[in-house]
């Protein structure tokens, strides 16, 4: 099954019976302690940014079914610089899907967090943080669900599961911006050591193109998309976004270290005939993705650590969020966002808010 992919269409009305569906393609849980890594990468909710409250309840009913006792299941999330993970569950109605089946949300930023010490050489971690790498003691040992969006982003081309734990480590992790393709690829190698089982789950109900994680355009993609290697899963959402995996570096990386399969070709694609192309590329960047482009690509690194790495960064976080939060969503995002819910998608969404 490692490099098999799971490919399921499915629709606003019949969302999570699809996801049932796809998730039978998965060993039945056990009734042990369990990590959801939830994705929230904008506090506000914006299309195909963060974790949809869909593809959340899919996965506490998949758990539920199966057995897992609601103690033991696990959902996580941690902050960033720019984020608010609390104000961010309610924005997208986590906190609703949560309590409607009796699960706590685990806010990373208020669990311990203790040093780990990879069995795997690292590429760039350990250099990056020569005092230790910081990870929540709470998933240690656990299974791991870890649900990831359909989109593209600023730095890595796209962004799914691998990156999504990205997540994990402690609120210094923005210092491996510079080399986030040898950083993400050091976490997957961590994954495997900490997690004696892992299942990706991608929700492509519309997918995310642009600069993200977050100024993006979207697009009604009707796909769910799963797989126990991250590697190939990845790739096949580059390839359904009209991108060539190989020329992405995380991919080719992990694929090179063997961690998983890159190359399309030798993926075993399930459930479709053939592999859709939305054809959205990348597009044009920002203001602010420029700008942060040539922070990390082209300026010195001494720069980027006056920059963000001092008493002065806490101007550029402020900065990004007046732009993005202010500027951007406002202006150019809210009417896209409008659209959206206008859609059925936009409508099963607005459903899961009105929930008491």
């Amino acid at each position: 099954m490692s490099s098999v992919v799971f490919i399921q269409k499915t629709s606003p009305k019949t969302v999570l019976k699809d996801y049932s569906s796809l998730l039978k393609n998965f060993p039945k849980p056990k009734n042990t302690p369990t990590i959801i890594k939830l994705n929230l990468s904008w506090t506000k909710f914006y299309p195909a940014v963060s974790t949809p409250p869909w593809n959340f309840e899919a996965i506490l009913l998949w758990l539920t079914r199966s057995g897992v006792k609601p103690a033991n299941i696990i959902p996580v999330e941690n902050k960033t610089v720019v984020t608010r993970v609390k104000e961010g569950a309610q924005n997208h109605a986590w906190d609703k899907v949560a309590k409607k089946y009796d699960v706590k949300i685990h806010y990373l930023t208020e669990e311990k967090y203790i040093k780990y010490r990879p069995r795997a050489k690292m590429l760039i971690l350990d250099k990056i943080f020569p005092d230790g790498i910081l990870l929540p003691k709470i998933i240690m040992d656990k299974p791991l669900v870890t649900l990831c969006t359909l989109k593209s982003h600023v730095f890595t081309t796209t962004t799914g599961a691998i990156k999504n734990y990205f997540g994990m480590l402690n609120t210094n992790r923005h210092h491996c911006h510079r080399y986030i393709h040898e950083a993400i690829i050091d976490l997957l190698q961590i994954q495997k050591e900490l997690h004696p089982r892992i299942t990706a789950v991608m929700d492509g109900s519309v997918a995310g193109f642009g600069p993200g994680p977050r100024a993006m355009s979207w697009k009604k993609a009707n796909l769910l998309l799963a797989g126990s290697d991250e590697v190939a899963l990845d790739s096949t959402a580059a390839k359904i976004m009209g991108f060539n995996p190989q020329e992405i570096k995380f991919l080719t990386l992990g694929q090179k270290l063997k961690l998983g399969t890159a190359d399309t070709s030798k993926i075993n694609i399930k459930g479709i005939k053939k592999l859709p192309n939305l054809r959205v590329g990348f597009k044009k960047n920002t203001l602010a993705s420029k700008g942060q482009k040539l922070i990390y690509n082209h300026l010195p690194e001494w720069f980027e650590k006056a920059l963000l790495q001092s008493f002065i960064t806490p101007w550029s976080y402020l900065a990004s969020n007046l732009y993005h939060d202010v500027y951007w969503y406002n202006i150019i995002g809210q009417k896209r966002k409008e659209k959206y819910l206008r859609t059925g998608w936009g409508h099963l969404f607005k459903k899961y808010h009105e929930q008491k």
